[in-house]
């Protein structure tokens, strides 16, 4: 579904990302792992048409989408979650929830869609007429989740979507993760909480220094000495 060739990329004059090379099948759930400054975030941002490409290719669904705006990314069915959420927290949790469905192929199916969305997330039901900036952390992650997937995507990014949360938080939104890729989309995730995202993903990259230094299943990598001395830096 999602196939990222020899991406390279800087900021400035600083090459961050050398050569990086990922794939996401269907209905899978692929986890990138690595020590803070890995380039994680900047590999998503990048496949998002949110950073320019200074080479390499990004293909999506058979059509390659390297150079493509991000309003247009999220219309062929690629969104992403960002790091720190990024919501209008003086906005309720439905007038966010709208905004996410801003594409043409989304409004028309926006109560549908939002139903699914509160299905998926009773707490925000309960909570749609609140402002999100009154929200728990992790029921900001909801929102931030349900926006996304008011797009219709086919395939959900998740930068760092445990930042910030208690423990509790995190296993109800891992769960949700799971939950997601079940009914039928692909999921690549970027999460520092390196065991959680290991024992979800289907496959799993490590990446060190803007290189990829190994891949595996999620299970090979979770207990392999390796993972941990990329994931420590070491």
């Amino acid at each position: 579904m999602l196939r990222v060739t020899d991406l390279h990329v800087a900021h400035g004059d600083v090459r961050v990302l050398h050569g990086v090379t990922l794939e996401v099948g269907a209905r899978e759930i692929v986890s990138l792992v690595g020590a803070n400054g890995a380039g994680k975030s900047t590999t998503l941002r990048a496949i998002s048409g949110l950073l320019p490409i200074e080479r390499g290719g990004v293909v999506f669904d058979d059509a390659t989408i390297a150079g493509m705006a991000p309003a247009a990314i999220v219309e062929r069915g690629l969104s992403q979650v960002p790091e720190g959420r990024q919501l209008f927290t003086t906005l309720t949790v439905r007038e966010n929830l709208e905004l996410g469905a801003y594409t043409r192929r989304a409004r028309g199916a926006m109560a549908r869609t939002m139903a699914e969305v509160f299905a998926l997330f009773p707490r925000l039901a309960e909570r749609e007429g609140q402002v999100v900036g009154t929200l728990s952390g992790g029921e900001q992650q909801m929102v931030a989740i349900g926006r996304a997937l008011m797009a219709l995507p086919r395939m959900l990014m998740l930068d760092e979507p445990s930042l910030g949360l208690d423990p509790l938080q995190t296993r109800v939104i891992f769960r949700t993760i799971v939950q997601i890729n079940a009914e039928g989309r692909s999921v690549l995730l970027v999460e520092q909480n390196l065991a959680a995202a290991l024992r979800i993903a289907h496959r799993a990259y490590v990446l060190e220094n803007g290189r990829m230094v190994l891949t595996g299943t999620g299970a090979e990598l979770l207990t392999d000495e390796r993972t941990k001395k990329a994931f420590l830096g070491l």
